[in-house]
C-alpha cells in the first residue's frame, strides 16, 4: 500500500490524467486541475499536511463524478479510506442539479470527518472562482445563488477543523463584499 508523499503524488498524477482537457465550468480558460490543486492546498494547509490519505482524496474528489474512474479502482490503487472519502463527496450525476444540491445539504451532517473537510475546501475553491473584480449582474446572481447553497451544505460539515471553518467564513464574507 502506498503511503505519505508517494500516495499523494500518485493521486495527483491520476487526477491530472483523468481530468486532462477538462476546464472549470465558471472559467473556460482555466484547466480543471487548478481546482483540484486549490482544494488540496487548502486541505494540506489547514491540517498541516498531517493526513496524506485526506490530501490524496482531495486530488481525486471529482474522479468518480467527472471521469470513468470507479470506486473499485480507487480502492485498489489508494486504499479503502481514500476511496470512501471520494465516494462520499461524489454526486449522482443522473439526478437533476436541484436534487443533487438538495441531497448535499441533507447528507452533509452524515459524512465522515474527512469527507466534510473535502466538501468545505471544495466549496471555498468554487466560491473563489466565482468572485470577479467588477462582476456583471449575471455573475452577481450566480455567486449569490452559489453562496446561499454552499452555506447550507457547509453548515452540516462544520466542527471538524476550526481553521477550515474560519477560512470558509472569510471566503464567504469576501464574496459577499463583491455583490
Amino acid at each position: 500500500m502506498l503511503t505519505g508523499l508517494r500516495l499523494v503524488c500518485e493521486a495527483a498524477e491520476l487526477a491530472a490524467r483523468r481530468h486532462s482537457g477538462q476546464q472549470r465550468k465558471s472559467d473556460e480558460n482555466e484547466p480543471y486541475i487548478n481546482h483540484l490543486a486549490e482544494v488540496v492546498s487548502i486541505l494540506a494547509a489547514v491540517t498541516d499536511g498531517a493526513d496524506a490519505e485526506l490530501v490524496a482524496a482531495g486530488w481525486l474528489h471529482d474522479t468518480i463524478e467527472d471521469t470513468d474512474t470507479s470506486r473499485d479502482e480507487l480502492v485498489q490503487r489508494f486504499g479503502v479510506r481514500v476511496a470512501d472519502m471520494v465516494e462520499e463527496v461524489t454526486d449522482d450525476m443522473t439526478l437533476a442539479k436541484s436534487e443533487r444540491r438538495r441531497r448535499q445539504v441533507k447528507d452533509a451532517p452524515k459524512k465522515s470527518p474527512g469527507a466534510k473537510l473535502i466538501k468545505i475546501a471544495d466549496k471555498i475553491s468554487n466560491i473563489r472562482v466565482r468572485i470577479f473584480f467588477e462582476p456583471d449582474a449575471g455573475q452577481k446572481e450566480e455567486l449569490a445563488d452559489y453562496l446561499a447553497w454552499a452555506e447550507q451544505v457547509v453548515k452540516g460539515c462544520r466542527g471538524v477543523n476550526a481553521r477550515l471553518d474560519k477560512l470558509f467564513d472569510e471566503t464567504v464574507a469576501h464574496a459577499k463584499g463583491t455583490l
